[in-house]
């Protein structure tokens, strides 16, 4: 394996259907703009709760790429 450098970046994704298409969300509209997108890691979940039931997901993730050299 070869040396990386990293950057990191926090982004939040938000979706009525769940908490994984919020992070589907984010990282797709992030890789439109980032090239050399490798991992990412959930932060915090956040919820709405409207008659006992969840209407919409906030999910922030660190997303990590590697810089070009």
């Amino acid at each position: 394996m070869s040396d990386h450098v990293y950057k990191h970046l926090e982004l939040t994704g938000s979706s009525a259907v769940s908490s994984d298409h919020a992070i589907a969300v984010a990282i797709s509209k992030a890789a439109q703009s980032l090239r050399n997108i490798h991992w990412f890691r959930v932060t915090e979940t956040r919820g709405v709760v409207d008659k006992g039931k969840i209407t919409h997901w906030q999910v922030t993730i660190t997303i990590g790429f590697t810089l070009e050299d």
